[in-house]
């Protein structure tokens, strides 16, 4: 388990991370997610040891990471979202070059930077230079330096920022293998439909804050009990009206032919009721579901309009 408190740090008079706590099991691919200067970069770093927080602890069991910098870099991977130029090196001379980094020398470097470069699909180009490879190939490359020492957890940040649409597939494949094999995924990233179908579970950061965090199941739950609530009637639609307008749930209601979208507060047991009330009221209904929703409309909600977030004001109390 991974486990961030009350982590704060400042720049100057802007408070880039104000007290965030986050819980992480083992195995997990978690999404981090949050608007730009939100602060996923800020504590990716601290988690990462290239900064020091404020406030607060990272802890991984009973391990303090910022208290045993070894630790911390035996167990800790990072992927930035920038690559370094590296002139005049080859693949596999950069890839050794960071094995030696961590005390691994020799056949034994050669093995593991062969078989990493298996694993990231560049075991074809160990002897082309760095700087001539594709930003897709260094990011793959990036991805294999930091498996180099086996950590248990890796950081991810923006892993596919600028990638095109065939190589983010092919760089999703390789971090579900790796989740597959018990490895740690932390993944900073705005392409929030690939996030979506990823990852086990998913944070939602503003402000330095943690605002929303649960696991997929528990997300398309919130996602589903946020949006809207579409009926279709088929007869009888004046008495529907009648009994939705003075629902205590029913917040809005939008009339378009005979399909009612109502702006609807309640849970699915307060749904059910709501549907056996209008069949007792003999209201024929063709339809009755939840619009469709996505993870960006969430992150909408909860990073945007006032407005949005009062509709989500029954749900943000009650919390997932």
């Amino acid at each position: 388990m991974l486990e961030i408190k009350d982590l704060r740090k400042k720049y100057g008079n802007f408070q880039a991370l104000d007290g965030l706590n986050l819980e992480i099991a083992d195995g997990e691919l978690f999404g981090f997610v949050g608007p730009n200067g939100a602060g996923k970069t800020t504590t990716l770093k601290i988690m990462a040891g290239l900064l020091s927080p404020d406030e607060g602890s990272v802890r991984m069991g009973d391990m303090d990471m910022l208290q045993d910098s070894r630790a911390l870099r035996m167990k800790i991977g990072y992927v930035p979202d920038f690559f370094g130029v590296y002139d005049n090196l080859k693949v596999s001379e950069y890839m050794e070059f960071f094995a030696s980094c961590y005390g691994i020398l020799g056949l034994q470097a050669r093995k593991r930077c062969s078989l990493l470069l298996e694993q990231v699909k560049l075991e074809d180009k160990a002897d082309f230079f760095v700087d001539g490879l594709s930003r897709g190939m260094k990011q793959r490359l990036c991805l294999a330096r930091a498996l180099i020492h086996n950590p248990d957890i890796l950081l991810l940040d923006e892993p596919a920022s600028g990638l095109d649409p065939r190589t983010r597939v092919e760089f999703t494949q390789i971090l579900r293998e790796l989740r597959d094999q018990g490895k740690t995924l932390i993944v900073s990233s705005h392409i929030l439909s690939e996030l979506s179908e990823l990852c086990t579970s998913i944070g939602i950061i503003e402000q330095g804050k943690m605002v929303l965090q649960g696991s997929m199941e528990q997300i398309f739950e919130r996602i589903n009990s946020s949006n809207p609530l579409l009926i279709s009637v088929f007869s009888n639609k004046e008495k529907a009206l009648t009994i939705l307008k003075s629902h205590p749930c029913v917040q809005t209601i939008a009339v378009r032919g005979d399909e009612i979208k109502l702006g609807f507060i309640g849970d699915r047991q307060d749904e059910a009721m709501l549907l056996q009330q209008l069949i007792d009221a003999d209201v024929l209904i063709s339809g009755f579901m939840r619009e469709k929703g996505s993870l960006e409309t969430l992150f909408m909600q909860i990073t945007g309009h006032e407005e949005e977030k009062a509709v989500l004001k029954h749900e943000m109390e009650s919390g997932i």
